[in-house]
């Protein structure tokens, strides 16, 4: 096997329960965003930028940027509570993504459309799936494959995590569209306390991904943020009804 290591790095999170069984009428999608930094510019560019943010804002760089609290404006993002803190803040947050250099592969389920007789597996693994093969076509038409090439993904519980970890090697090893093994993937779990940087990165984008796709008539600022480093698919664009990739 081949130890050199792979010119980029991958974050993974999700937005959405992949529960086929009790289907939220609310939020009945399940989308997972698999971002892609170039190591050098990552450490280089994009870290620093998020750490003055944060020194900026909060005064230290311990503070996790999770979608869910700072829409909820919970925990030390209470702060956000006052407009103009909020509006700043906001608009730092917005400019911090968007000058980041990144790519995002990202596939969304819609739960209450997909044809469970042809798509057994829960929509996590689908999703795995296909962006798993999309990010194996980027590397492959930059000359990276066969490198050694890391995929991080937060914990959840050992349960979910082993389960993810089967269907992640069960996908390398040659169980996908192209029947081919990706070699070089290589499966890792964080939690979000360790305080990556591409880990928050890839919890902003996943929510207003889904939400493009549940709702696609309501504004969506995050959303048209992202847009332009949204990895656009030409093989396996539309696989399934109920299964969206952009």
């Amino acid at each position: 096997m081949n130890t050199s290591h792979c010119d980029y790095i991958f974050y993974a999170d999700e937005s959405g329960d992949h529960s086929l069984t009790s289907i939220d009428a609310g939020f009945p999608v399940f989308a997972l965003s698999l971002c892609a930094f170039r190591k050098s510019t990552y450490c280089s560019r994009i870290v620093p930028k998020f750490q003055r943010l944060k020194f900026r804002y909060f005064g230290h760089d311990v503070i996790v940027l999770h979608e869910h609290d700072i829409r909820k404006q919970s925990g030390e993002f209470a702060i956000l509570v006052d407009t103009k803190v909020r509006h700043s803040f906001m608009d730092n947050l917005s400019e911090a993504i968007q000058s980041s250099a990144f790519r995002i592969f990202a596939t969304v389920i819609h739960k209450s459309e997909l044809k469970t007789d042809m798509f057994p597996e829960n929509p996590y693994s689908i999703s795995l799936r296909v962006c798993l093969l999309q990010a194996f076509i980027f590397l492959q038409r930059r000359g990276q494959t066969g490198l050694v090439t890391h995929f991080v993904f937060e914990k959840r519980g050992a349960k979910e995590d082993a389960a993810l970890e089967l269907e992640f090697r069960r996908i390398i090893a040659g169980n996908n569209e192209i029947g081919l093994p990706l070699d070089g993937f290589q499966i890792h779990f964080s939690d979000k306390k360790t305080n990556s940087t591409g880990m928050q990165i890839a919890d902003l984008t996943a929510r207003p991904i889904a939400l493009r796709i549940f709702r696609p008539n309501q504004p969506n600022r995050a959303y048209d943020i992202i847009a332009k480093k949204i990895h656009h698919a030409r093989r396996f664009a539309r696989p399934s009804r109920g299964i969206h990739v952009p």
